[in-house]
């Protein structure tokens, strides 16, 4: 196993990476709890597939805290879903909301994935995941934080590595590389569930107003979320100046 010296010291991201690179994702897991320990967690959205990251990372570390930021606009399905897995992986699960509720933010903004402008999306996206998130990592002392990005998914996460630097934090991605039939291989070994949507033809899911099935005539997955004008929620996008230019084209 490559070693480092302490979580608390600046790390060689090239030289970390270029280790990782021929490492399990459940290897990746255990790399990273040893390096960060405590200060190690994970975020969920509770989407299609995420039971894959849930039970993999449990697995290696069962007690991982583990963040879900949870809207107040997600479908029933989803609640019902995430109930499900919390209890069947006995899930040491933090949930986090906006500290602004949704009457409020309505109020005062409207509805704002009514107009499905990237400004208003964006907005909503700053309020109602960003902000609850960035509270999340404050404070549970996180440095380190487990997701389960995968490369084929968006432009921008095509250019991520195993470990990334993201804010003041550690970005760590198990299953960066992995493909749709090796999620599809790893729930099916593990007789795992898609999320309930699955099933009516969803790819991808987060908020009811965001989302839709798949259709013949998308590019992309991800065009079924946001309406299709663009591709991140903003919780997985770097917040420096010139990169939270990708908030035209990103956010969850």
């Amino acid at each position: 196993m490559y070693q480092l010296s302490t979580a608390k010291e600046t790390l060689d991201l090239a030289s970390v990476n270029s280790h990782l690179v021929d490492y399990s994702a459940e290897a990746i897991v255990d790399w990273a709890n040893q390096e960060f320990g405590e200060h190690l967690v994970m975020s969920t959205s509770f989407g299609i597939q995420s039971a894959v990251m849930l039970h993999l990372v449990t697995q290696v570390v069962p007690d991982v805290p583990i963040i879900w930021i949870d809207t107040g606009y997600l479908p029933k399905e989803t609640y019902t879903f995430a109930e499900e897995l919390t209890n069947r992986l006995n899930l040491n699960l933090k949930v986090y909301q906006s500290e602004m509720s949704p009457a409020r933010m309505e109020a005062l903004y409207g509805k704002l994935w009514q107009d499905k402008s990237v400004e208003s999306l964006n907005l909503y996206d700053r309020i109602r995941k960003v902000e609850p998130m960035q509270r999340a990592l404050k404070e549970l002392k996180a440095e380190a934080w487990l997701a389960g990005l995968r490369q084929n998914q968006t432009k921008f996460r095509q250019q991520l590595e195993y470990v990334n630097k993201q804010g003041e934090h550690y970005k760590i991605l198990p299953i960066l590389k992995w493909s749709s039939r090796d999620i599809y291989e790893y729930l099916t070994n593990h007789d795992l569930p898609y999320h309930p949507y699955f099933d009516k033809g969803y790819v991808s899911v987060g908020d009811w107003h965001s989302s839709r099935p798949l259709s013949a005539t998308d590019g992309d997955e991800r065009d079924t979320r946001f309406h299709g004008v663009k591709q991140e929620c903003g919780l997985h996008l770097p917040l420096s100046n010139d990169e939270a230019q990708s908030l035209d084209s990103s956010q969850l």
